[in-house]
């Protein structure tokens, strides 16, 4: 897993990786997250069509959040409505209560966790609370859905930010991406490269997975930042894991095995869960059902 604390100081030691926070309007970075850069236009041209497509942005931090040890996304579904109490996204390998076993679904849980709120310029804004965990799982995915004590409305209301919201199809090769960190305050910029059948990482598998090209080298700390699709601003991914030394299914040393059962080891390639299945488990006032049609996340 992409973890943080004493390994990933360490690469920063050794790197200086995450000593500069990344800028929001770099004119070399692909766009993503947020969109909020704007363009000068003079007020008097009669040139522009209306109908023209908006050009893609500048990556911003706008709705992504910093964790104690990892990082996440301020996130919406398509369906959800401002009044709707607003979900935090991260892995569920950032619980606060450690790692769940194989084969654990932790569902409306308590819980007090705060997160601090990152505008455009990775500036913390805000501080946001949980109530509950309403979702996590290492198993298949891994993911963690934290409820809010506050709505999108009062979010935007309080610090002008909006959620970011999870594509609900499948991600497509090729793609070019953005993961967007809030825990480092830094933006890794690749293409989708394709998907693994399952990914094993010691004691758990999760299927389907997003490996990145290998221009996206996360490090510990950015477990959990949403992976953006830079055409259209939406999550299609949850950052999650990488090869680190070369090793085959071992803690931090992710294989990939295919639906024969061939074991394919890529070291130094990260990884990224998808999200697209997870806006059918949830339906009114963004609460969990996992009995409702298309669901298919793991159930306790």
């Amino acid at each position: 897993m992409n973890k943080p604390l004493l390994a990933a100081l360490a690469a920063l030691v050794i790197t200086g990786a995450g000593a500069v926070p990344a800028v929001a309007a770099q004119a070399d970075t692909a766009a993503s997250v947020g969109k909020s850069t704007t363009s000068t236009t003079s007020t008097t041209s009669t040139t522009v069509k209306a109908a023209a497509a908006p050009a893609i942005q500048a990556v911003n931090f706008a709705g992504t959040v910093s964790l104690s040890n990892c990082s996440g996304s301020l996130v919406r579904f398509p369906s959800s409505e401002s009044d709707d109490p607003a979900l935090v996204m991260s892995n569920g390998h950032c619980l606060e209560t450690g790692f769940p076993a194989a084969g654990e679904v932790i569902v409306d849980q308590a819980s007090t966790r705060t997160f601090g709120l990152l505008n455009a310029a990775a500036t913390r804004v805000g501080t946001l609370r949980a109530s509950k965990i309403a979702y996590a799982t290492m198993t298949d995915t891994d993911v963690s859905i934290y409820q809010l004590t506050t709505t999108y409305a009062q979010i935007a209301s309080s610090y002008g930010i909006s959620p970011l919201t999870l594509n609900d199809t499948h991600p497509v090769a090729g793609t070019a991406i953005t993961v967007v960190s809030g825990y480092w305050k830094r933006t890794y910029a690749c293409n989708i490269d394709g998907f693994a059948y399952r990914l094993k990482e010691g004691e758990w598998t999760w299927k389907d997975s997003v490996r990145y090209t290998s221009a996206c080298q996360t490090i510990g700390g950015t477990s959990g930042s949403p992976v953006v699709d830079n055409a259209t601003g939406n999550v299609v991914a949850v950052n999650n894991t990488g090869n680190e030394d070369g090793e085959t299914c071992t803690d931090n040393n992710p294989c990939e095995v295919d639906a024969s059962g061939n074991v394919t080891v890529r070291e130094g390639i990260n990884y990224a869960q998808e999200t697209y299945q997870i806006p059918a488990c949830f339906g009114l006032d963004n609460k969990l059902d996992l009995s409702r049609s298309g669901c298919v996340l793991p159930k306790p």
